[in-house]
């Protein structure tokens, strides 16, 4: 095979259909939908795959998610992932309508080429909803959706360019606190105040900042502090979000924050109930797949990308935000780099949702897309590859 020719032929077909993919990309942009509500995003999607020649499932397991597929069964399987949902009040402040791009342009350069491989390939486009809030990809994974998959890959519009981007694992906990009613000016201590209780175990937890170790995270709020302030509360609410690298991190971090919230239960004689949601929205860490993520690299310089020189973001020491993309990296190699677009605007602001609109990003997202394909390209053409990031998998997992 001559893989260099073949990687030619893969960008050329993005390249020539550039002007589709920015109306596609522009189509979701214009047209900001929350988690689990993307029916216009999902419906043009799927319209242009089914164009594009891939056999479409326009529902696939949730409804507004998607499996586009080329190729053949019983050969190596690659996936690319779609994002495309929004944020409330500043629509695609995460720049998701150019993840959908890069995922569907990926998928079409790969297509375009699959007749030159020397083995049976297959690739499907997914349509993930729900990354901002609601964990469509956890949702996905626990139908099946993965079973067959060899390895994932997707990229993410940032301030800047860096490969081996870390997220955080994370876990949310609701704490409720019961006490008992009483006129706060009359025989108080007839009363058990919930409110008391809330406000110790916030303070605890700031408290906890100090010992907590590096890039470890809590944040919360009062969800309910009472009702009047001339009755003692029975009832106080709170929600705090748990942050850390690893998966065993976290249950650490969790053990903390328990004794937390059982401290002010005791000095005030409240009873407290509290509960971890380690559903949909229990976001793993990321395995970024040192394999697939330097071949990446290389695949990058070719197209004279600038990634971020700050050492110890470079040396994966660095830690940002969270995602659903981190729990399809512990069930099948993944990666899951950052992309910039050419401007400083932080992500999740009015600024960003600009800028990822602009005319300036495509040039930035469009190279994404053919990186990725040339990667996948890669890996499909040396079985080499292929092995040392199956092995390269089973130790991260082992080991997070």
């Amino acid at each position: 095979m001559d893989v260099p020719k073949i990687k030619e032929k893969s960008s050329a077909a993005i390249q020539t259909r550039s002007k589709e993919l920015w109306d596609l990309s522009q189509e979701i942009w214009k047209n900001p939908e929350l988690a689990f509500k993307e029916h216009r995003a999902h419906q043009v999607l799927t319209d242009f795959l089914e164009k594009q020649g891939f056999r479409v499932d326009r529902h696939y397991k949730l409804d507004t998610a998607f499996r586009a597929v080329c190729g053949e069964e019983g050969g190596l399987h690659v996936c690319v992932i779609c994002e495309y949902d929004a944020l409330p009040g500043i629509g695609h402040g995460c720049g998701h309508n150019l993840i959908a791009e890069v995922g569907v342009a990926t998928g079409i350069a790969i297509k375009e080429v699959i007749q030159d491989f020397q083995q049976p390939v297959k690739v499907t486009v997914l349509g993930t909803p729900a990354e901002e809030q609601g964990g469509g990809k956890n949702i996905l994974i626990e139908r099946g959706c993965f079973k067959d998959v060899d390895f994932a890959m997707m990229a993410h519009p940032d301030i800047c360019s860096i490969a081996r981007w870390r997220c955080l694992a994370r876990v949310s906990v609701s704490v409720t606190y019961k006490g008992e009613a009483s006129h706060p000016a009359y025989q108080t201590w007839q009363g058990t105040n919930a409110l008391d209780a809330a406000v110790l175990c916030y303070s605890n937890i700031s408290v906890l900042r100090q010992q907590m170790r590096p890039h470890h995270q809590v944040h919360g709020i009062i969800l309910d502090g009472g009702t009047h302030p001339d009755v003692i509360p029975t009832e106080t609410k709170l929600e705090f979000m748990l942050r850390a690298p690893l998966r065993s991190d976290l249950a650490l971090l969790e053990e903390q924050v328990v004794a937390c919230f059982q401290a002010a239960a005791v000095a005030t004689g409240c009873k407290l109930e509290y509960k971890f949601d380690k559903g949909p929205e229990h976001y793993l860490n990321v395995l970024q797949n040192d394999t697939l993520i330097t071949r990446y690299e290389e695949n990058s310089r070719e197209f004279g990308m600038d990634f971020c020189t700050d050492q110890k973001i470079c040396a994966g020491e660095m830690f940002s935000g969270s995602t659903d993309m981190g729990n399809v990296s512990h069930v099948v190699p993944s990666i899951h780099p950052e992309f910039s677009i050419g401007d400083t605007a932080a992500t999740h602001s009015a600024l960003f949702t600009k800028v990822a609109g602009a005319p300036e990003a495509q040039p930035y997202t469009l190279t994404q897309a053919k990186v990725l394909a040339m990667t996948a390209i890669d890996v499909i053409c040396q079985p080499e590859l292929f092995k040392k990031m199956k092995d390269d998998f089973k130790h991260d997992v082992a080991n997070t």
